[in-house]
């Protein structure tokens, strides 16, 4: 089985330290971005199969992010998993609008992440076998 292809977007640099550290560990292939428009970028060049984004970032926030990438890629089902310590209802309805978009809290757990891919990948490699 081929490696799964993480792309990671947070412009903190021990985020990306830490979570890249658990998720290479897990197995998978993990590219980064410190922003939305660098992760635009990392995508054109080759789609990642699942991306995990910070919201709060310089130059391109994740959410401008996801609904850029949903309207360039219209025909991809990529996951994208939002790390936020943001509740407000006006943003979590402008982002659950987006197809195939989680919600993670920050402080984010490397391990519980790791775990959600885990059983994302399974549950997608079932889907296809019985599909």
């Amino acid at each position: 089985m081929e490696k799964k292809r993480i792309l990671l977007i947070d412009d903190e640099p021990h985020v990306i330290m830490v979570i890249k550290h658990f998720l290479l560990k897990s197995g998978y292939e993990v590219e980064t971005a410190v922003n939305g428009l660098e992760a635009l970028k990392r995508v054109s060049q080759q789609m990642p199969d699942v991306i995990v984004t910070d919201i709060q970032m310089p130059k391109m926030n994740g959410l401008d992010f996801c609904e850029q990438l949903r309207s360039d890629y219209p025909e991809r089902e990529t996951l994208v998993i939002i790390m936020t310590s943001r509740t407000e209802r006006d943003f979590r309805e402008r982002a659950s609008s987006l197809e195939n978009v989680e919600f993670f809290e920050k402080p984010l757990s490397p391990k519980k992440l790791v775990i959600h891919l885990n059983e994302f990948f399974e549950n997608r490699e079932c889907a296809i076998q019985d599909g």
